[in-house]
């Protein structure tokens, strides 16, 4: 994970609650996928399995930052497994979950979420159970 002072830096431009939501989504990610690389885009900041690829190949996760809500962002989202279907988007494979507040964010829903990309292979299109 990137140094505290680093993240502090990139979000210090944006709203308590927006703050909130991004520090605690990170927080899920790491206690899911601890091992996950993260790195910082534009926007916000992407997790990947440096063991198994890069960004996309090994994408976990993304966090995306607007202005007054979040997504956390899945690259091949289409293949996760959604029974409360809240994974939306226009893009064929990838899909984000839109964090408005985070009192009513389903914590537990993207911690599943979260879990079940660190599983997921692109190559095969399966869970792999090994992760």
């Amino acid at each position: 994970m990137l140094p505290t002072s680093s993240v502090a830096h990139f979000l210090e431009h944006t709203s308590p609650e927006i703050r909130d939501i991004v520090l605690e989504l990170r927080n899920l990610i790491a206690s899911v996928a601890p091992n996950a690389t993260e790195v910082r885009h534009s926007r916000g900041f992407s997790y990947y399995d440096d063991q198994r690829g890069g960004t996309v190949s090994a994408g976990i996760c993304q966090i995306v930052i607007f202005e007054d809500h979040v997504h956390l962002a899945f690259i091949h989202g289409a293949f996760l497994q959604d029974p409360k279907g809240m994974l939306i988007g226009e893009a064929k494979y990838k899909k984000y979950v839109p964090i408005i507040s985070y009192k009513d964010a389903p914590w537990d829903y993207l911690r599943n979420l979260i879990s079940a990309s660190t599983h997921f292979d692109p190559r095969t299109l399966t869970m792999n159970q090994e992760s």
